[in-house]
């Protein structure tokens, strides 16, 4: 059995900049100001809608993810109706194969829950946790070899199995994700994901997430 951390990686190809300028242009057309287009504007523009509540705007952009994570936290993820979702298919997928390294994968417990494993009472739930990984992986190899096929033996899976979700939303959905998914009171396996996301779309697409990441350590 492989023990892995939950990972995001963005896999659109739209430069920023060339974000900026296209949402520029159709915003403005709400306001018929195309001809205050120019060098630098599209930020203070964009700014200004998102400060005013304009966000239907923004919805003309959108941004691709791929999340690396257990299959409880998709269950989280695709809550978000207004996006396209691809995933790794346990139907499909035979984990006895060697393209999987003829295991299973789980998402460490340890680092969403930030387990103090030098703590006792921490290291005795984490340690339950693993053998009940160890148990379904046994499980899971025994009914393949019983000619159970993929979808029947998935069954015996923990919601802690790794899984790959490709997701594709909006950037007005992306903010409400942030919202809901990077607040203290999500599932902190679920938070641990989308607080990773929002620091690298506060860097990478500053004008459209920066303010949410500034809300989140200010308050």
């Amino acid at each position: 059995m492989i023990i892995q951390k939950a990972t995001v990686e963005v896999l659109s190809a739209e430069r920023y900049e060339d974000m900026l300028r296209r949402v520029e242009r159709i915003g403005r057309v709400c306001y018929k100001s195309e001809d205050r287009i120019q060098e630098g504007s599209a930020e203070a523009f964009i700014r200004g809608i998102l400060r005013r509540g304009h966000e239907s705007v923004i919805e003309h952009g959108s941004i691709t993810v791929k999340f690396i994570c257990d299959r409880g936290v998709t269950h989280e993820i695709v809550r978000h109706r207004i996006a396209s979702y691809s995933q790794e298919s346990t139907r499909y997928c035979n984990y006895v194969k060697e393209k999987f390294g003829s295991q299973i994968t789980c998402i460490d417990l340890a680092t969403g829950f930030r387990y103090d494993l030098s703590d006792e009472t921490d290291r005795k739930k984490y340690e339950v946790w693993q053998r009940a990984m160890e148990d379904a992986e046994r499980s899971y190899f025994q009914m393949i070899e019983l000619g159970a096929t993929p979808q029947e033996a998935r069954s015996v899976l923990p919601n802690s199995l790794k899984t790959e979700l490709v997701a594709t939303m909006n950037l007005r959905e992306w903010r409400h994700f942030f919202r809901l998914r990077a607040d203290t009171a999500a599932h902190p396996q679920c938070r641990e994901v989308a607080q990773m996301l929002l620091e690298r779309f506060a860097k990478d697409y500053p004008v459209f997430f920066a303010d949410l990441l500034e809300a989140q350590r200010a308050g």
